[in-house]
């Protein structure tokens, strides 16, 4: 008889544990889960992308790629850590779940898919950055194990809420939390599969790597994007806060995240080159945990998920942010890994968002959304991952609203074909804005008010804000000011 069928009628005649119909118990049906969040990975920073710089290592990373699928078009809903995160485990756009910036809590009555894997007889653990809110590191509901950090966290010795009580690491924040998570799977004497959550603070700025990568690419050659230079050409069609907010905060000009800016600007080439640090130190945390799941052969019944949540622009438009709806902000690497369940090297053309991470998930786990939960705006993709073909979105929805923190990008909305972007600008005089992705990709011209395009732009809009409407994404939240405001910025010259 199979191990896993012996498990299972072990655990119906155990008292106390519950076995839950959620779950088909049959054997292979039940796979482990690992998802890897990071933080601020753009898409194109991989080693295996033509994009990206020839001297980025992340061969753990390609493996993912090159053994499983690789989701090319991936995006979320809002380019910002907390939304972001809330629209990952909830399924939902950030006008359902209601986290619209990363100064507060989540709102009572949010669930998260994890709950949903616990209640059908999962085992979960979460480590590392939740950041829903800069306050709390309590442990949230879902997961059997905690062990996460107040807000964004620390890049040398991070102090982790391990369950209710507070520990200090010694040691850089990406390592520590991998360790911590091969001592919990070392750990384990739990026969169920495993949901384990591994949330990075890395690459997010300053950009740090670990000590020993530090200075790896020093004499590495540093790419500027085309639409960096402050010219006429870059700015000479786009909506004006762009280019100013080149001079606020998340801007080039600027640069500095501090209270005080520095001038002359940091170097870019020094933030450029820290930034792919950063991303190869994630690299080889992820065949750390890779290595686990080989040396324990756990490979055939196991699910690995890497993303990143938000993009960010290295330069691009004047910028070194995300918030925007810029393929380089709303843009992310999705990589799937699952040997028997995904063919090798798949390859997923299809817009896929963070809203469709959960039920993904829930599907590939065999679990069932339970009745009277909060309904999720994603879909699954993992009959896409496991080659099959059906009915998906040809547009994605973007929303972003404006931060009384950081006011230099403004409330936006955004609509994302296959060919085009539509993006509207809300409560600030500007122009909208139009992108043809196939002749323009660096999103460069602003086609908004070419007499050509005036009825593409009119169709766009339209079905924007019918997507909007039809969504209940039309009330934009007014939050009250938390936290402190970061408006100064520099004098354009």
């Amino acid at each position: 008889m199979p191990v896993n069928r012996l498990v299972f009628l072990f655990l119906l005649l155990v008292p106390g544990i519950r076995v839950f119909a959620a779950v088909d118990a049959r054997a292979g049906a039940q796979p482990n889960i690992v998802y890897i969040l990071s933080d601020d990975h753009r898409w194109d920073w991989l080693g295996f992308m033509p994009e990206a710089p020839r001297f980025l290592e992340t061969p753990h990373l390609d493996r993912l790629a090159r053994e499983g699928a690789h989701v090319r078009n991936a995006f979320v809903s809002t380019s910002l850590c907390s939304p972001s995160r809330a629209s990952i485990l909830t399924g939902q756009y950030m006008h359902h779940h209601g986290v619209v910036d990363n100064q507060r809590p989540e709102p009572a009555g949010i669930r998260y898919f994890p709950e949903y894997m616990q209640a059908a007889g999962y085992h979960t653990a979460f480590f590392g950055k939740w950041h829903m809110g800069h306050d709390s590191d309590e442990p949230r509901p879902g997961f059997h194990h905690w062990a996460g950090f107040r807000g964004q966290g620390e890049y040398t010795d991070p102090t982790l809420n391990i369950n209710g009580q507070r520990r200090t690491f010694t040691g850089y924040s990406t390592d520590v939390l991998t360790e911590q998570a091969l001592v919990w799977l070392k750990e384990r004497r739990d026969p169920r599969p495993f949901v384990l959550y591994l949330s990075f603070k890395a690459p997010h700025f300053p950009f740090e790597p670990a000590p020993r990568h530090r200075g790896r690419y020093d004499s590495a050659s540093v790419r500027y994007p085309d639409t960096m230079a402050n010219t006429e050409e870059n700015y000479a069609t786009q909506p004006r806060w762009v280019r100013e907010r080149r001079y606020g905060i998340h801007g080039v000009d600027h640069m500095e995240t501090g209270r005080f800016d520095q001038d002359p600007v940091p170097s870019f080439p020094e933030l450029f080159r820290r930034y792919s640090e950063a991303v190869h130190t994630i690299d080889e945390n992820v065949g750390r945990v890779l290595e686990y799941i080989d040396t324990n052969r756990l490979g055939e019944n196991t699910l690995v998920v890497y993303m990143g949540d938000n993009g960010f622009a290295l330069g691009e438009h004047g910028f070194y942010d995300k918030r925007d709806a810029y393929e380089t902000s709303i843009r992310v690497p999705l990589l799937a890994w699952a040997p028997g369940r995904i063919k090798p090297g798949t390859v997923i053309p299809q817009l896929v968002q963070n809203i469709d991470i959960a039920p993904t998930l829930l599907e590939a786990a065999g679990v069932k959304q339970p009745a009277q939960t909060p309904a999720m705006d994603g879909a699954s993709f993992w009959p896409l991952l496991q080659g099959r073909t059906v009915p998906w979105r040809d547009e994605i929805l973007y929303e972003y609203h404006w931060e009384w923190n950081f006011p230099a990008t403004p409330t936006l909305f955004a609509l994302r074909t296959e060919r085009w972007k539509y993006v509207y600008h809300h409560g600030v005089w500007d122009i909208d804005a139009l992108y043809d992705l196939q002749t323009d990709p660096i999103e460069r011209h602003n086609l908004i008010k070419v007499p050509a395009f005036r009825e593409q732009a009119a169709a766009l809009r339209s079905r924007l804000f019918d997507s909007l409407e039809k969504s209940g994404a039309l009330r934009v939240t007014l939050p009250r000011p938390a936290g402190d405001p970061l408006h100064d910025r520099k004098l354009a010259r």
